[in-house]
C-alpha cells in the first residue's frame, strides 16, 4: 500500500448565521465546523481506497466508481458502458450465479448500479456483519466475471436493457427528447452525441468479443475508487480489502479526458409529434463548460436566478404574466468534458410554443436589464448549504460522495471546496456567464407536441429524426440463463470461497422522546446531531378523506405555499429560502402534511413561517386560478404515462370512484374544473384543527427546544376534533375480469393485478407484509427473478401491501413488459400468485426472517427513515418499540403460518387485473387469458360504452 494520507473533510457553514425568532439570518457563519474524517490509500494495483468510520448505526456502505461512462464509447458501439454494468451483475467465477442480485437483499442489504456520461458506479449498504461478503461479491464482479459471460447471458441481458430503454425512454412522454438534443447539439463523434443507454441497433449487435474488449480496456483497478463508510474497524478491514481486491489486475493506463466544449455556428430548431405527450413541451439547450470549470459555478447559480423562484424573470413572464405554463426550469449540467444549460417549459394544453419562445426571450431581456439582487443571491447560497448537508446524510451518500470526488477531482473531500466555490459566486459572475454563454448565443431547441396537434410546434422547426421501435409478435426469440460457461479458472493466491458472516448486529430502536402541546398536538422526536439540520412533519388526519369535491385538500395544500396574508408568494418563498429551509405541503387520501427541512440554527424562524402559513392564509384568487390551471395540466399530462394510468384505473375499479382510495388525491379533470376558492376556504374552516394532529421531528434539536419553538403555534391554534365520514367500498366485479386501457403505439404493457386486503391497523397486516416478501419484495423475490432474470421480459417486477389505515389497504403486483409478451407475462404472474401458498417452503420462511431482521439493522439510519418511523407510530398509534414487537411476530411465524396468511389474503381468484398497452396488437391476445372479453376503460378509468 502506498500514498497513505489522513484527511479531514470540512463543511464550513458559509451562510446565514444562527437566528432567533426576531433576528433575521445573516451571511456570516456562526456555528462550529462540520467535519468528516476519512483515510485514503492506494493498493499496488492502483485501486484508490477511501475509508470513513461512522459508529452511529451498525451498517456499512460500499461504493465503487469506475472512471468509464458512455463518453469512452465510439460510434457504432454506443451503450456499452451501461450494458456492461448490467452484465457485471450476472455470473462470476467464485460467487454463485445470481448472488449479486439475490444475496445482498437476503443479507438485509440493498444494492444497485448506475452509468452516466462519465462514470459507472456500483454500491451496496448492508448490516455490518455482511461487509466481508460484499467484498467477496464486489471483488469477484470486478476481477473474475469476464470468463463467465455466455452467449445466452448476453442475449438475455440485451432484452433487459431493451426493456429499460422502452420503459424509461420509448414508452413515455418526451422520452426521445434527450436523444434529439444530444445528436443536434454535439458534432458527430463527440462523446456526448448519444444517450448513455445507446441505440437499440448497437445493443443488438454487441458480441462477446465486444464485452471482453470493453472489460479489458476499462475495468482495471487503476481506473477505479473503492469507498467504505460505516461501522467497521479499519485495522480489520484493510487486510480484507488487500485480500479481496489486491490481486485483481491493473489495466491499461487511462488518461483524463480533455475538455471538448461546443460552439454552435447556428441555432437548430426541431420538432417531434409525440405519441404519448398530452401537453406541448419546449426545451432549449445552450452549450456551456465542463465540470469544475471556474464558470460552471456561476452557471449553476444562473439557472436558479433565471427560473428558480417566483421572483425569477422567466417565472414572472411565462407563469404569472403570460400564463403559458405552470412552471419553467433552468439548470446547468456540467459533465467531464462539456456542459449543457437546459431551459424547459411544459406548457398548458393548447398553448402554442411560439408564445413560449416569446416568453423566454422577454424574460431573458428583463434579466439582462435588471440583473440579480444581493437578496436573491443570498437565498440561493443558503439553499445550497442545506443541499450540501443533505447530500451527506447517511453512510451510503458519504461513500458515494467520497468515491466520486476522488475519481473526478482527485480529492475525496472536494465536496467542501465545491460548496466554497458556489458560495463565492458574485452578482458580476452571474451576469458575465449569462452574457458569455446565453444572451444572444446559439442553441438547440425542441418542440415535443401531442401527435394530434402538430400546429403547436415552434414555427419553422425541422422535423426531428426519431427512430420508433416496431414491436412485432414473436420477433424476438425466448431467452434463458443457459448453462454455466466452461473456462479455466483464474488462479488466486487466496481462498476466494464465500466468507462467513461477522457478528450479528443487535437492533436497537432509535431513542424516541415525546411532548404534548397545550392545544393537543402530540410531538414525537429523535435527536440526531450528525448534521446541523432539522426535519419535521406536521400531519393532520383526513386529507382527501374529508374532500366533498375530489382534490380540495390537495389544491389547498398547494395554495399554502402561495403566500400568506402579509407576504406575497415571492416574499414567502424568499423568506423560506434565506433560512436555508424547504417547506412543502401535500395531501394524501388520509392526511394533510406540512413537511419542513431547515438548518438547525434557523429552526425557530422556520417554525414562525410555518405558523404564519398555517394560520394566516392568503386566499389570493389569482394564485388560486393559476394553481387550478397547473393542477389541470398535471392531470392531463399524467394521462400519457402508462404506469399512472394503470394505477389510477386499478384503484378506481377496486375501490370505486366515490371512495377516497379510488380517486386520485389531486382530483379529476371534472372536479378541478368545478373547484372554487370557497371550496378551499370551506375545507380549511371545517378541518384545519390541531385536534388529532401529530408532529414528528428528527435532527439536531431536543424536546425542550422544539417545545419552546412551537409555543406560539400552540397558543394561537385551537379547535375541536373532526368527524371522519364513512364510505362504502365498491362491490367486486362478478367473476374474474381483465380491464384494458388502450395506449396506441405502446412498446410495453403495464400489468397491475391485486385486491383489497386489510387496513394497516389490523393485527394481521404485518404478517401479510412479511408473507409478501418472497413473492415481490425486491430483486431476490420470485416475480423479479422470473420475469427479468430468467425470461428477460421486463426491467422490473414486484408486489407490495399498502399501508392505508382508514379502510382496506391494497395488495398489488406490478410490472411493465415488452408488448409482444403481454399474455405470456400475465400467465406467469397468475401462476406465481396462484401457486405461492403451496410452494412456500421452509427455506422461504428462513430467508424472510433473515432478510427482514437484518434489514432492520440499517432501516433507520438516515433522518428520512427515522421520520418515516415516527410518522407510522404517530398515525397508527403504535408503541415506540414497534419494530421489536413486529420482529417477535415474525420470529414466531412458521411455514404453515405463512401459507395461511397467503391463502387468506392473496387468493388470485379474487384479484382484479388492469392492463395498459397497445390495443391494436394486444386486445385480441388478452382474450386468450381465459377471463372473458376485456372490459375497456378510458384513461381516467371510466368504462367505454
Amino acid at each position: 500500500m502506498t500514498n497513505k494520507t489522513l484527511t479531514t473533510l470540512l463543511a464550513v457553514a458559509l451562510t446565514a448565521a444562527g437566528c432567533t425568532n426576531d433576528a433575521p439570518p445573516t451571511a456570516n457563519p456562526s456555528g462550529s465546523d462540520f467535519s468528516i474524517e476519512y483515510e485514503k490509500y492506494t493498493l499496488d494495483n492502483g485501486l484508490d481506497v477511501i475509508l470513513h468510520v461512522d459508529r452511529s448505526d451498525p451498517v456499512v456502505a460500499v461504493a465503487s466508481i469506475f472512471h468509464v461512462g458512455s463518453n469512452r464509447e465510439t460510434a457504432g458501439r454506443t451503450g456499452f458502458a451501461h450494458f456492461f454494468e448490467h452484465m457485471s451483475f450476472n455470473d462470476s467465477e467464485n460467487v454463485p450465479r445470481g448472488a449479486n442480485r439475490k444475496y445482498i437483499g437476503e443479507l438485509g442489504g440493498s444494492r444497485n448500479g448506475g452509468t452516466s456520461f462519465d462514470f459507472t458506479q456500483y454500491y451496496e449498504i448492508v448490516p455490518r456483519d455482511a461487509l466481508e461478503k460484499i467484498f467477496w461479491i464486489d471483488s469477484d464482479r470486478m476481477g473474475y466475471m469476464i470468463n463467465t459471460v455466455t452467449e445466452e447471458a448476453l442475449e438475455r441481458e440485451k432484452q433487459v436493457v431493451k426493456n429499460e430503454k422502452r420503459q424509461n425512454y420509448d414508452n413515455r412522454p418526451y422520452g426521445h427528447n434527450i436523444s434529439v438534443i444530444l445528436e443536434n447539439l454535439f458534432p458527430e463523434g463527440h462523446p456526448y452525441s448519444w444517450p448513455v443507454i445507446g441505440s437499440l441497433e448497437d445493443l443488438q449487435n454487441a458480441t462477446l468479443d465486444d464485452v471482453t474488449a470493453f472489460y479489458e480496456r476499462w475495468y482495471g483497478m487503476n481506473n477505479a475508487t473503492l469507498a467504505v463508510a460505516g461501522d467497521f474497524d479499519p485495522d480489520e478491514v484493510k487486510p480484507m480489502i488487500e485480500q479481496w481486491f489486491g490481486e485483481i489486475r491493473r489495466g491499461p493506463e487511462t488518461e483524463a479526458m480533455q475538455a471538448m466544449p461546443v460552439v454552435l455556428e447556428e441555432s437548430r430548431n426541431l420538432w417531434h409529434p409525440d405519441s404519448f405527450a398530452q401537453l406541448p413541451q419546449l426545451t432549449r439547450v445552450y452549450p456551456t463548460v465542463e465540470l469544475y470549470h471556474p464558470d460552471s459555478y456561476a452557471l449553476q447559480v444562473l439557472g436558479q436566478v433565471l427560473a428558480g423562484s417566483k421572483s425569477a424573470p422567466l417565472h414572472e413572464v411565462i407563469v404569472e404574466e403570460r400564463e403559458l405554463a405552470p412552471a419553467v426550469s433552468v439548470s446547468d449540467n456540467p459533465f467531464e468534458v462539456a456542459g449543457l444549460l437546459f431551459m424547459s417549459v411544459r406548457a398548458l394544453q393548447g398553448v402554442a410554443l411560439d408564445d413560449v419562445v416569446a416568453g423566454l426571450d422577454e424574460g431573458m431581456a428583463r434579466f439582462a436589464e435588471e440583473g440579480v439582487s444581493d437578496n436573491e443571491l443570498m437565498r440561493i447560497k443558503a439553499e445550497l448549504e442545506t443541499d450540501f448537508y443533505q447530500g451527506l446524510s447517511g453512510v451510503l451518500n458519504k461513500a458515494r460522495s467520497l468515491a466520486t470526488y476522488n475519481e473526478f477531482a482527485g480529492d475525496p473531500g472536494f465536496a467542501t471546496e465545491n460548496l466554497r466555490r458556489l458560495q463565492a459566486v458574485t452578482r458580476d459572475d452571474v451576469m458575465r456567464v449569462f452574457e458569455q454563454y446565453v444572451q444572444g448565443r446559439h442553441f438547440v431547441q425542441t418542440s415535443f407536441v401531442p401527435k394530434a396537434t402538430p400546429e403547436l410546434a415552434v414555427s419553422g422547426a425541422e422535423r426531428a429524426k426519431v427512430t420508433e421501435e416496431q414491436i412485432v409478435q414473436d420477433a424476438e426469440a425466448e431467452v434463458s440463463q443457459g448453462a454455466l460457461a466452461e473456462y479455466e479458472k483464474t488462479p488466486s493466491k487466496h481462498d476466494r470461497s464465500e466468507p462467513p458472516l461477522g457478528e450479528l448486529p443487535v437492533f436497537r430502536s432509535p431513542k424516541i422522546w415525546s411532548h404534548s402541546l397545550p392545544n393537543g398536538i402530540e410531538v414525537l422526536g429523535i435527536e440526531d446531531s450528525e448534521l446541523p439540520l432539522v426535519t419535521f412533519n406536521l400531519v393532520l388526519p383526513g386529507g382527501g378523506w374529508l374532500d366533498k369535491r375530489p382534490g380540495t385538500a390537495a389544491l389547498l395544500a398547494g395554495l399554502f405555499t402561495q403566500g400568506t396574508a402579509n407576504r406575497t408568494p415571492a416574499e414567502l418563498e424568499a423568506a423560506i429560502g434565506l433560512l436555508g429551509a424547504n417547506v412543502s405541503v401535500s395531501a394524501s387520501a388520509e392526511t394533510f402534511t406540512i413537511s419542513v427541512d431547515t438548518l438547525a440554527r434557523n429552526l425557530e424562524a422556520t417554525v414562525d413561517l410555518v405558523e404564519e402559513m398555517l394560520l394566516e392564509p392568503r386566499w389570493d384568487s389569482v394564485e388560486f386560478e393559476r394553481l387550478r390551471s397547473a393542477t389541470e395540466a398535471s392531470i392531463i399530462a399524467a394521462e400519457g404515462d402508462a404506469g399512472t394510468v394503470a394505477s389510477n384505473a386499478w384503484r378506481r375499479v377496486v375501490y370505486g370512484s366515490e371512495h377516497p382510495f379510488g380517486r386520485p388525491s389531486a382530483g379529476t379533470r371534472e372536479s378541478i374544473a368545478a373547484m372554487t376558492l370557497d371550496d378551499l376556504k370551506g375545507w380549511y374552516g371545517s378541518n384545519m384543527t390541531p385536534a388529532g394532529a401529530r408532529l414528528q421531528v428528527v435532527g439536531d434539536v431536543d424536546g425542550e427546544r422544539i417545545a419552546k419553538a412551537l409555543a406560539g403555534l400552540s397558543k394561537r391554534w385551537t379547535g375541536d376534533p373532526v368527524a371522519m365520514p364513512e364510505y362504502e367500498l365498491a362491490p367486486p366485479p362478478e367473476g374474474q375480469t381483465v380491464f384494458f386501457v388502450d395506449m396506441p403505439g405502446a412498446k410495453q404493457s403495464v400489468i397491475d393485478v391485486g385486491k383489497r386486503v386489510i387496513p394497516a391497523t389490523d393485527p394481521d397486516w404485518v404478517r401479510l407484509n412479511y408473507a409478501n416478501q418472497r413473492l415481490g419484495g425486491g430483486s431476490s423475490a420470485r416475480l423479479f427473478q422470473l420475469l427479468r432474470i430468467e425470461k428477460g421480459y421486463t426491467y422490473g417486477a414486484g408486489s407490495y401491501v399498502g399501508d392505508n389505515t382508514m379502510d382496506a389497504s391494497p395488495w398489488l403486483a406490478y410490472t411493465s413488459v415488452r408488448a409482444n409478451v403481454t399474455l405470456e407475462s400475465m400467465e406467469l404472474v397468475r401462476e406465481q400468485i396462484s401457486d405461492y401458498a403451496s410452494t412456500f417452503v421452509d427455506d422461504d420462511t428462513s430467508v424472510t426472517k433473515n432478510q427482514v431482521i437484518k434489514r432492520n439493522a440499517r432501516a433507520y439510519e438516515t433522518p428520512a427513515s427515522k421520520i418515516r418511523l415516527l410518522d407510522r407510530i404517530a398515525l397508527q398509534g403504535l408503541p415506540y418499540d414497534i419494530v421489536e414487537k413486529e420482529t417477535a411476530v415474525l420470529q414466531s411465524m412458521s411455514t404453515d403460518d405463512f401459507r395461511e396468511v397467503i391463502s387468506k389474503h392473496m387468493d388470485e381468484a379474487e384479484m382484479i387485473w388492469v392492463i395498459v398497452g397497445d390495443g391494436a396488437t394486444q386486445r385480441e391476445r388478452i382474450k386468450d387469458f381465459g377471463y372473458g372479453e376485456p372490459v375497456e376503460l378510458d384513461r381516467q378509468g371510466n368504462p367505454l360504452m
